[in-house]
């Protein structure tokens, strides 16, 4: 069962809204339907709440310790209530997504993800979950930290929380510990890709017909 999920971000309004505080608004949004007011616990360096769910009990944790540091305050809260990393379901920002999917995975690397970096020392473990919500990549390694520390798009905002909201609906499946149906829930709730536009036709005109004249061919080249 996930008995810890903690969405990772940096604190502070001018990081708030930046795509690498996706994990944030995940976890503010499952504290809003829990009805589980965060709190600051300066013990374990993040904003808490504990809330449960058809009897199963979870915490809530938004790291305040800057994303480099996250792992510090997942392993406190962790290791105080004996949380062990399986148990342990870490939201994060991924560049390898596009806005408007969400992915549910257990274990893995860190992909140069800092946040993940540090919860991987600070665990000694990548046995944990991680549900990756897909903010883009803008194309060019060297632009990954401006990316990731800019606003999304409207239209960008409005896919993330289309799949956040999406993905909370596997909330209880994750905390009964059906992580299969849960898996299967969140990969499979994705909207549907539109369809490219059909070429228009276009209507060939008697006179668009007619061979150019000299003049107009010497126009023309």
């Amino acid at each position: 069962m996930i008995r810890l999920i903690a969405g990772l971000g940096n604190p502070g309004p001018e990081y708030e809204h930046t795509r690498h505080n996706a994990g944030f608004w995940w976890v503010d949004e499952a504290a809003r339907l829990l009805k589980a007011p965060l709190q600051m616990e300066r013990g374990h360096a993040g904003l808490v709440a504990r809330a449960s769910l058809d009897g199963h009990s979870v915490w809530l944790l938004k790291p305040q310790t800057f994303m480099n540091h996250s792992g510090r305050s997942v392993a406190s809260l962790a290791r105080f209530f004996k949380i062990t990393p399986p148990e342990v379901l870490v939201v994060h920002d991924e560049l390898d997504l596009p806005p408007g999917e969400v992915k549910l995975k257990r274990g893995g690397g860190h992909a140069g993800h800092n946040g993940l970096r540090d919860v991987h020392a600070q665990l000694a473990s990548a046995d944990y979950w991680r549900l990756r919500v897909g903010i883009g990549h803008p194309g060019q390694r060297n632009d990954v930290v401006n990316w990731v520390l800019k606003k999304p798009s409207a239209d960008e905002r409005i896919a993330i929380a289309q799949a956040q909201e999406r993905s909370l609906k596997a909330l209880a499946l994750l905390l009964a510990g059906d992580m299969e149906q849960a898996t299967a829930l969140i990969h499979t709730s994705k909207p549907a890709r539109p369809k490219p536009p059909r070429p228009a036709q276009i209507a060939v005109t008697p006179s668009a017909q007619a061979p150019l004249s000299d003049a107009a061919a010497s126009d023309e080249a």
